[in-house]
């Protein structure tokens, strides 16, 4: 009997670079497995990390699971580029923000950029996908759902946050969305 031979299954990111910028939110934890997952799907990924996303997760489990250099400090001696964010911000098909924090959130929608992964948002001329993660009062809070909203306007696109078990113990929305979800809304942001 004559075997048939499958053919693989297509990767939905097949060679696109994707910039994973990650903020100080504790679904940081979470990266690791959408950094894999994004691989699976044929994606090259590099990491820049916020200060507060370090006390949630490490530069090297992401260096690990990414294959690439993580970058945290634009004064690093060690970078590979002259300009470092906007070298990072022209080198990507797509920036990705998850999590998303209610601080990483505001201080874009202000237009500050007193970070690398601020100034990275500001100088991408690529889409950026925001994934916010954090409590359900700091999620519905007024404040961040104006924030949201002004970012949307101006042309982010956001994947909200689902329901799901936060730290302090409720279940509620302001959990992220798993990796599959997400690299859904990678491709649709790819795709136009």
């Amino acid at each position: 009997m004559k075997k048939l031979k499958s053919k693989p299954a297509k990767k939905a990111l097949k060679a696109k670079k994707i910039l994973l910028l990650v903020s100080g939110s504790i679904a940081a934890y979470r990266v690791p497995d959408l950094v894999r997952q994004l691989r699976q799907e044929g994606a090259e990924v590099t990491c820049v990390m916020t200060r507060g996303a370090q006390e949630f997760v490490t530069p090297l489990t992401l260096r690990a699971v990414s294959g690439n250099q993580v970058f945290s400090d634009f004064f690093d001696p060690k970078t590979p580029h002259d300009v470092l964010h906007t070298a990072l911000a022209e080198s990507a098909d797509l920036v990705i923000v998850a999590p998303a924090s209610a601080n990483f959130l505001a201080r874009v929608a202000a237009g500050m950029a007193d970070d690398l992964a601020s100034c990275i948002i500001l100088a991408t001329p690529h889409p950026v996908l925001l994934i916010p993660a954090m409590n359900d009062r700091m999620f519905l809070n007024p404040i961040t759902q104006r924030n949201l909203k002004l970012l949307r306007e101006t042309g982010y696109r956001i994947l909200s946050p689902v329901e799901g078990d936060l730290v302090c113990g409720r279940t509620a929305i302001g959990h992220i969305p798993d990796p599959q979800m997400i690299i859904e809304s990678a491709v649709q942001c790819l795709n136009g």
